[in-house]
């Protein structure tokens, strides 16, 4: 590889990298939700997969059979809202980097890099 051609691909990394970083930080302000449990926990996760809201539906605390709340369904329908909403979250994410790095795919030549 040439001088030039090097030059050329630090200058491209560099640029992409910055882009990357402009991403990154709008992805603070984008959201997703996800829910569980017919609607009785609802996530919402921010585009860096950050947790920024969890409500439970009054209805969950008195889901027991002896009308109270059940802890352990509780906590597996928080579980199961979150990680939808980090799938989710991280389907933004990577639709948004593709966006900057196209089909290059140097999030995984690079790791750490990007991300």
């Amino acid at each position: 590889m040439s001088q030039g051609n090097l030059g050329d691909l630090l200058r491209n990394v560099t640029r992409m990298r910055k882009d990357m970083d402009k991403v990154q930080e709008g992805l603070k302000s984008r959201y997703v939700e996800a829910r569980s449990g017919g609607d009785l926990v609802e996530v919402t996760l921010n585009g860096r997969q950050e947790l920024v809201k969890l409500s439970l539906n009054p209805k969950l605390f008195s889901s027991g059979s002896d009308g109270k709340p059940d802890g352990a369904l509780i906590e597996d329908l928080i579980v199961a809202a979150v990680a939808q909403g980090m799938e989710k979250s991280r389907a933004l994410m990577r639709q948004e980097m593709e966006k900057v790095t196209g089909d290059v795919g140097l999030g995984g030549m690079f790791p750490g890099l990007f991300g």
